[in-house]
């Protein structure tokens, strides 16, 4: 599909002119941040932190100068040329249903559908797969609010198929709260749970465990820091406050607890964690008397690596481990005999990273593997053996939705850079593939892009994977404008993805990389452990080095080259302005964490001390003070413009990070001159459940503002 000339005439306008033919844009007066004496001391070192009464969000002087700050940053965004012009093209692309792969559950096939423009993608249902345009709606999340602020969080159904456990969270904070639908009449039942964070629903007889902290002191809702998670059984038709306490540790205050069950209902596991890497698991087996938390036998130590419970093969439940295996391998264990000697090899390791397992149709497995970033597919029977290789469409991203008892369909969701969404239904028995969905129709053409991945070398000379997406037949004579993105932490994998406000942005010319950075998932736990603790400054100069090697590829320069990353990749975009500042036009850290001696005094920012390390240990302090963002800053330096992004319900990262590096950046020598803003959303979260229109609105001033700023 071409898109017409009057569009892409639309899109050019500006896309030639040089800088000196760019509309001049007024900044008016930032506003002013005062400072007090306030200091810690750290191992006999003193560290100032002038800007900590910006810790206190609910302060009516913090909510003044975040009025004061967003309407200065309203102002500069306002004058930028072909802003308006942007929101006007994203909102027209954004346009096109999408859906979710379907999944089974009773009698009905479960999925999700945005028309186009929907503030909250809605639940339908059907009995027949092939009816799915005449599906009837389930839950509208729609309807919950008028501004589109709550999403659904969580969804499970109760094993009879009568109930469904929904989780919702309010204006994208982590705080869930969970509500039971009856699922004939559609109509919400007595129960409700609050505080509930990081934690489902899960369905075993006439109730289900969950997950909660205890209500917070009143006004700290989002900076409190949570500790003593407990696990809750709810039994239907009864009050919260009657629910039974089932797991506790008064010890440990600063652990992550969830309860699973086995399809089967045989087996209840309790996932332990001190942070975001490393895990413990206990189980019970239910078959041979009622749970109670002295009858839990360790099935896996914790936590110095990553189990994965996958499910169960009658007596044995299968893990998913890095344990011996950095790479990941899916071993069979006996509650019985849960010595690691005793274990029974399934997928053994193999040169490319296990990503995932799903059971299907209790005796096959569905396995994905990354290699190079991008997915594969493997079918093997419930033993391991090799079925076969699930042929896909392309280079991609896969998402598997899998299959209950005497179900033959598995569903899964093949995006890549240049594909929004390609659902296929998958036949365990003949390993035919059929598309769900053959009639959709996008407002975009992607077929004058093109992607590349390419390997470039970091500073020690670790080679790292690089994907490059831009229109056909650019020029490389150094002058796109180049929006460099990369996280590299938490063992997370960036894997391709279709973005539309991406395609807006090279519509207009521009070059989007990104960077698999050590610190990611995408080649195991050791390319993990590569970019954690002491190693974290490898993250940095990976990143560092992508620039460097778009420099010298003479996609960019460094008048015209943008960085941008959002939490972890908010640091990341921190760390590396303040390291290498003349490297870069424009910066975009989004709720990113950036004051690393203070991050784990905030709500559950505790959990990350295993991926950072933390200040209240002399040795790593010593490293996280060489690079956190905050303490970095020289007031002689002359920055990036820099547009900085966060909201005022985010309870993962805490707005107050971004505020104190903005206070501490606007009070440098030339903070007029290259503009650091900051853009303070409201009723808005770490960026789970955030609406169309709030999706649209920050893509425009982000790209806007980078596009003024580069080009």
């Amino acid at each position: 599909m071409k898109l017409s000339k009057l569009i892409v005439g639309f899109l050019t306008i500006g896309a030639c002119q040089s800088n000196m033919n760019k509309k001049e844009i007024h900044l008016q007066s930032l506003p002013e941040s005062k400072q007090d004496s306030t200091q810690d001391t750290y191992f006999g070192k003193q560290i100032s932190d002038p800007y900590r009464w910006l810790e206190n969000d609910t302060a009516p002087e913090v909510m003044q100068w975040v009025k004061n700050q967003n309407d200065a940053t309203a102002n500069y965004l306002a004058q930028i040329d072909n802003r308006e012009a942007l929101k006007k093209r994203l909102t027209e692309i954004w346009n096109f249903a999408k859906y979710s792969a379907p999944t089974k559950e009773g009698d009905y096939y479960y999925f999700y559908k945005n028309d186009g423009l929907q503030n909250q993608s809605v639940l339908y249902r059907t009995k027949d797969l092939n009816a799915y345009q005449d599906a009837e709606v389930f839950i509208d999340p729609n309807k919950f609010s008028e501004d589109g602020t709550i999403s659904l969080a969580s969804l499970s159904f109760s094993k009879d198929h009568k109930f469904a456990a929904v989780g919702i969270a309010k204006s994208g904070s982590d705080w869930n709260e969970i509500f039971v639908m009856n699922v004939a009449t559609k109509t919400k039942t007595t129960d409700n749970i609050n505080w509930v964070k990081f934690s489902g629903a899960t369905w075993l007889g006439n109730g289900f465990f969950y997950s909660r902290y205890d209500a917070p002191a009143k006004g700290k809702d989002f900076s409190n820091q949570n500790e003593y998670m407990k696990i809750y059984y709810h039994a239907l038709g009864s009050d919260q406050n009657k629910d039974e306490l089932i797991y506790e540790d008064k010890e440990h205050p600063l652990r992550y607890f969830n309860a699973g069950i086995t399809e089967d209902e045989r087996f209840l596991f309790i996932n332990i964690s001190e942070g975001t890497s490393g895990n413990e698991v206990w189980v019970k087996d239910l078959k041979s008397s009622t749970f109670n938390q002295a009858a839990l036998t360790l099935l896996c130590k914790g936590f110095e690596n990553n189990f994965d419970v996958v499910g169960n093969d009658g007596d044995k439940i299968l893990v998913r481990t890095d344990l011996q295996a950095p790479k990941y391998k899916l071993v069979a264990i006996d509650p019985k005999k849960p010595a690691i000697q005793n274990w029974t090899s399934i997928i053994p390791e193999s040169e490319h990273l296990l990503e995932s397992v799903v059971i299907a149709n209790q005796s096959h497995l569905i396995a994905s593997f990354l290699v190079d970033a991008s997915t594969r597919l493997k079918h093997f029977d419930i033993q391991g053996n090799l079925i076969r290789n699930i042929d896909l469409p392309g280079i991609g991203t896969i998402g598997i939705g899998g299959t209950k008892k005497g179900e033959n369909i598995v569903s899964y969701n093949f995006v890549s850079f240049t594909e929004p969404g390609k659902i296929r239904l998958y036949n365990l028995t003949n390993g035919t593939q059929t598309d769900w969905l053959k009639t959709l129709k996008y407002p975009f053409s992607t077929e004058n892009f093109e992607t590349k991945q390419v390997f470039y070398t970091s500073k020690d000379g670790s080679k790292v994977p690089l994907f490059i997406m831009h229109k056909k037949g650019i020029q490389l004579d150094g002058t796109n404008p180049t929006l460099l993105y990369g996280y590299g932490g938490f063992n997370i994998s960036l894997t391709p993805s279709f973005s539309i406000s991406r395609l807006a942005f090279m519509e207009q010319g521009g070059v989007y990389a990104i960077a698999n950075l050590r610190g990611g998932g995408e080649y195991g736990e050791e390319w993990h452990k590569a970019g954690m603790l002491n190693k974290k400054q490898n993250v940095f100069d990976d990143f560092i080095a992508a620039a460097e090697f778009l420099i010298q590829e003479k996609y960019t320069s460094n008048k015209h080259l943008a960085i941008h990353g959002g939490s972890n990749g908010g640091l990341l975009v921190g760390a590396c302005m303040t390291q290498r500042a003349d490297l870069f036009a424009v910066a975009i850290p989004a709720v990113g964490v950036l004051d690393m001696l203070r991050y784990h005094k905030f709500t559950i920012g505790w959990g990350w001390a295993v991926e950072y390390g933390s200040s209240e240990n002399k040795e790593q302090f010593e490293y996280l003070l060489k690079y956190s963002p905050l303490h970095n800053v020289k007031k002689d330096l002359k920055y990036p413009a820099t547009l900085i992004m966060t909201a005022d319900h985010d309870d993962r990262v805490v707005p107050a990070h971004s505020f104190k590096f903005a206070a501490t950046l606007q009070a440098t020598k030339f903070a007029k001159e290259s503009p650091i803003l900051i853009r303070i959303d409201t009723k808005a979260g770490h960026g789970a459940g955030k609406p169309t229109t709030k999706l649209i609105e920050d893509a425009a001033d982000m790209y806007g503002f980078i596009l003024h700023h580069t080009k």
